[in-house]
């Protein structure tokens, strides 16, 4: 099947960006009224402190406040969290289905506590019944399996998730990815580091590939262009698109966009 076909419309997933448990369910809700069908919990979020804004000076010589990127901001210890008591809040305060998510920093995530306890907050997360488990392909094979095996008997989906965060590889290499790691999981999630167009093109041409392959899968890119899949994603088969409640100027130079700026842009090109 190639482009042009109109093809079912894929499940929009909102990733929250909140850091505390009150605050994510306030965006899931918002996220909710804006039409997302599912919210991903970065339950790794919870670990990170937000500094205090730092005092700038601009070239004006006028002084402003400027938080620091949050790849600088500090992180606690696993003991700070109630990972039990914050799954249950959100659980009974998140209004729609949840992919929970406790991403390490090696995959570009906030987690730097040990593997053994991030292993910990994903079984937790799968006994309270949440809908999808993102469960990173980079798990060491066994104590993966033990994940998978108890998603299934909790009837809880995994996403067998690939992260390339340093660069990305062709087209071909992408779709070898995502038929090869096939059994791993109910969806195929990669995401990779989109430093150009060309590599956003590698992408596209991926999932222009895996259309009519019976394949479950998401594909995106982090950086410009990595967008271009997420707004054509009904004709490319997409089964979950992951979009933000962020609306900032230039949001797509990041390669994310926003859950209504999503639903208005298929609407517009009929898909």
């Amino acid at each position: 099947m190639q482009i042009g076909q109109r093809m079912a419309e894929p499940k929009v997933c909102v990733t929250l960006e909140a850091i505390t448990v009150e605050e994510m369910i306030d965006e899931a809700t918002r996220a909710n009224i804006a039409g997302a069908d599912y919210v991903e919990v970065r339950f790794d979020k919870l670990y990170l402190n937000k500094p205090e804004p730092v005092t700038m000076v601009n070239d004006d010589g006028e002084e402003y406040s400027k938080v620091p990127p949050i790849e600088e901001w500090g992180v606690k210890d696993f003991d700070q969290i109630d990972v039990e008591k914050s799954i249950a809040t959100l659980k009974e305060g998140i209004p729609v289905p949840v992919v929970f998510t406790t991403r390490a920093v090696r995959e570009g995530g906030f987690f730097a506590g040990t593997e053994e306890e991030r292993l910990q907050i994903l079984e937790q997360g799968i006994k309270s019944e949440v809908s999808f488990v993102d469960l990173e392909l980079s798990i060491e094979s066994k104590a993966r399996g033990k994940l998978v095996t108890l998603a299934s008997d909790s009837g809880c989906k995994v996403i067998a998730s690939i992260h390339e965060t340093k660069s990305t590889p062709n087209a071909d290499e992408i779709v070898a990815i995502v038929k090869d790691n096939s059994l791993h999981g109910d969806i195929v999630k990669f995401c990779s580091t989109v430093s150009n167009h060309h590599d956003a093109l590698q992408i596209f041409q991926a999932a222009n590939s895996l259309v009519g392959q019976d394949s479950t899968h998401s594909l995106m890119g982090l950086g410009n262009g990595g967008d271009w899949v997420r707004l054509h994603a009904p004709v490319l088969e997409q089964a979950i698109v992951y979009a933000t409640m962020m609306n900032h100027f230039r949001l797509s130079d990041r390669g994310l966009i926003n859950v209504r700026d999503l639903r208005d842009a298929w609407a517009l090109m009929e898909y």
